[in-house]
């Protein structure tokens, strides 16, 4: 890279693209080159050129249905040691190709909307993120978990060098750090949609917006700097290496180059919206612009272009038109305009415009400080003519549209707004519209007829044969498509060990081998002896067992005298609930009656001040096959549903304790196992929550974790996996105690025990750097041993 301080001048233009060029990315292969994509539903990959200073397309991609919207390059791997490429499209998919195959090599579905960004990471990790508000993270060609919490589509994401760290930034004005999926927190700032992010270090990173600002941002949360100069919307942004400053593009026509907190050089083009930019290896700038062209910028002398093409690329800019309407040149009132003698001046800053008045036409002119001249960048004009196609700029709802429409139905009534792409079908957009706003459907030829009138009929492309009749229901949903799995085998596999066993100690857990390794019984081993794997991946749930009824029995008739006549047991009730304990706790041999589960069932609806010894008593009984299936096969899951409300964070910790322990103990026949999988996903967001708790609780939080990878071993469920693993990560940044960090060593060690998907998603998310502490932890010696067993894995 040429040193700080030189001026970029044109290196090439690119002709291939038949439509906007909106994304674009470094190549690793071949060197110096980059992928570009585009509105023609093209990729196209492209190499310098050896003889003089351009670059030569070696192929095109194709595998979308409609525009694509954004590229990204997957790092190398074994089994594709050039790296792959994939693309993000409208037509809610992303593409993965090889570098020398036109044809994709497997096809990512899953979002529901567009797909405009798209970011690589270690171990080949993917993040996507799309218009229907949520990111996904993929490795290879699966999904593994999904980024909720954005209240509008995610136009950039971008995954952090960190392990695990992630960052996506929304329509919603605001930007989100992820940690092994779970937001960690919110960056508020920018006034408009958030648009671009890029990295300048493992601290620091920058955002650009709608708002015409760049941002500077710790990963702390604090904004370190607004940087100003854009006169419009900020599309694009990339940093130069070694924080060397970084390069913006936006709906202003310009491209500027920011270096030490300024921007030093505006570049004008003659394209409405520079949508994309990207920077190489030596620094040059790849720039793409709404006109199809693809333009390279140099600081190299031996790299610039020859004065024909800077000539020919002046004279393309200088007969450019400007619409003021725009507002990139501020308020124009042509009558107070100097005339040409107004250019004598020199300009005081790189980039500054100048408007001038000759022959009764307004031009603009830009003062490039390197070359101590004033520069045509166009003539403005009080409407440029051109249609809001040329970019597809119009946001509505945080989305792009060529059209946003307003609609008036009645004189009286309030105006509704049409969103519209010219690829879509006017007839569905109509009806759709219709319904969305409860209106007549007698409106609909109407409305269809108004599109096309005002569109002229307009088509960039076919339209896409992905369109159905909204009136036969063709192509609709169809429920059950999902490919997330959560059946469950129909043997039952907790019928040995790990079954309750009357008085057995409290965190008891059944020996996997011939030594139990939770309680550390007969462990003792000489330092020669080679050390099995007896930790996983294990195969039975974990259930706490420790009972003393009459200890609960006197608590729950103690504070039974206290509580209110609403909520007061009678003394048959008192007996009918100890008959359910030792019911349950094996000391008779009766099977629990429907009568004393709906006593059960009202004491737990107590206060949530009185209620922990109901809570205990169901803690026992649920691992009865009679209450488990009373339980667990519920309609609507109302008892579920009062058991995870007492894991609200702000509640009383032994409420959230003896609810974690309860669902712990749910594993243990199969209809629990159904259960505890179906409702997996709220289950497990509301358990985390209790994070914060004392280490009884983080054991339980470790145990009900270790179950579901006891499950979720048996199903190979990667998503479900996924959502352990960032279970597993998050609670390993809190947790003290070894016990709980043993069961979550465990429950690693299963999840990813022959899946080799799931290893790399461990290590992607950081989990071999959070874990390697416990390799050298001397006492307890099952926990060195799991974590060594674990690390071999990763």
């Amino acid at each position: 890279m040429a040193s700080d301080g030189g001026a970029y001048r044109l290196r090439c233009s690119l002709l291939g693209h038949g439509q906007d060029v909106r994304g674009l990315t470094r190549g690793l292969f071949p060197p110096g080159g980059f992928v570009s994509v585009s509105r023609d539903r093209t990729a196209r990959l492209w190499a310098p050129d050896g003889l003089n200073r351009g670059f030569t397309e070696m192929h095109c991609m194709s595998g979308h249905s409609n525009f694509v919207s954004c590229v990204c390059i997957i790092p190398p791997s074994e089994l594709y040691p050039r790296g792959l490429i994939a693309t993000g499209g409208n037509d809610h998919n992303i593409c993965i190709f090889t570098i020398d195959n036109p044809a994709p090599l497997y096809i990512l579905k899953g979002h529901k909307n567009t797909v405009c960004s798209l970011s690589s990471g270690k171990f080949g990790t993917l993040l996507s993120g799309s218009w229907d508000t949520t990111a996904k993270v993929w490795l290879n060609d699966r999904c593994m978990m999904t980024l909720q919490g954005h209240t509008a589509a995610i136009w950039a994401v971008i995954i952090l060098p960190e392990q695990g760290l992630m960052l996506t930034g929304s329509a919603d004005k605001t930007i989100k750090l992820w940690k092994a999926g779970r937001c960690e927190r919110t960056f508020t700032g920018h006034e408009d949609c958030v648009r671009g992010l890029a990295i300048l270090s493992e601290m620091e990173f920058l955002s650009c917006a709608n708002d015409a600002t760049v941002r500077r941002w710790q990963i702390s949360g604090e904004c370190l700097h607004v940087y100003y100069g854009h006169t419009n919307y900020i599309y694009s942004i990339s940093a130069f290496p070694q924080c060397k400053g970084f390069v913006t593009t936006g709906e202003d026509r310009s491209l500027r180059i920011w270096k030490k907190g300024e921007c030093a050089q505006t570049i004008r083009l003659p394209a409405q919206s520079v949508w994309c930019c990207c920077v190489l290896d030596n620094g040059d700038i790849v720039v793409g612009a709404s006109d199809g062209i693809i333009r390279v910028f140099t600081e190299s002398l031996e790299r610039t272009a020859s004065a024909e093409e800077i000539q020919a690329f002046e004279n393309e800019l200088s007969q450019a038109s400007i619409d003021p309407k725009t507002g990139d040149l501020g308020d124009i009132n042509a009558d107070d305009l100097p005339g040409r003698e107004h250019l004598k001046d020199p300009g005081t800053r790189d980039g500054q415009t100048r408007l001038i008045k000759d022959n009764g036409k307004v031009e603009a002119y830009q003062w490039s400080v390197s070359e101590g001249r004033w520069i045509k960048i166009g003539d403005v004009v009080g409407s440029s003519g051109a249609t809001q196609q040329t970019s597809g700029k119009i946001l509505f709802e945080g989305k792009e549209y060529d059209y946003v429409f307003t609609i008036d139905v009645n004189e009286s009534g309030p105006s509704y707004k049409l969103p519209y792409n010219i690829t879509d079908d006017p007839w569905l957009t109509a009806y759709n519209f219709l319904q969305k706003n409860d209106l007549n459907p007698m409106f609909l030829d109407q409305v269809a007829k108004f599109i096309m009138d005002n569109t002229k009929g307009q088509t960039l492309l076919s339209t896409s044969s992905q369109f159905s009749d909204p009136f036969t229901g063709a192509g609709r949903y169809v429920p059950g498509s999902s490919s997330a799995s959560s059946t469950i085998p129909g043997a039952d596999p907790f019928t040995g060990a790990g079954r309750y066993v009357p008085g057995s100690a409290s965190n008891e857990v059944a020996p996997v081998g011939g030594v139990d390794p939770y309680t550390g019984m007969g462990a003792y081993r000489s330092p020669e002896a080679k050390v099995e794997n007896i930790y996983f991946p294990k195969k039975d749930a974990v259930t706490f067992d420790q009972a003393n009824p009459s200890q609960i029995l006197g608590k729950l008739k103690e504070l039974n005298s206290s509580a209110t006549e609403e909520h007061k047991l009678t003394e048959d009730d008192l007996i009918i609930l100890e008959k359910l304990l030792s019911a349950t706790c094996n000391t008779s041999a009766e099977t629990p009656t429907a009568q004393q589960l709906q006593t059960l069932w009202r004491a737990v609806n107590w206060p949530e001040d009185i209620v922990f010894p109901a809570l205990d008593i169901l803690r026992l009984s649920v691992r009865h096959p009679t209450v488990n299936e009373n339980f667990c096969n519920e309609k609507d899951h109302v008892q579920l549903a009062i058991l995870l409300k007492f894991l609200n964070p702000k509640g009383k910790q032994a409420n959230q304790l003896l609810a974690l322990r309860a669902l712990c103990n749910c594993f243990v026949s199969q209809a629990g196992q159904k259960l505890m999988m179906e409702q997996r996903g709220e289950i497990m967001t509301q358990a985390i929550e209790t994070k914060s708790g004392n280490k009884n609780i983080h054991i339980a939080l470790a145990t009900l974790t270790l179950n579901y990878a006891v499950c979720l071993h048996k199903v190979n469920n990667i998503e479900g996996k996924a959502q352990c693993l960032s279970v597993i990560s998050t609670v390993m940044e809190v947790v003290q105690d070894l016990e709980a960090v043993f069961r979550l060593l465990v429950a690693l060690g299963t999840l990813i025990s022959d899946d080799t998907n799931a290893v790399q998603l461990a290590k992607s998310l950081g989990v071999d750097s959070q874990i390697k502490k416990y390799a050298s932890v001397s006492e307890p010696a099952k926990v060195k041993e799991c974590c060594r067993f674990v690390l071999n894995l990763l």
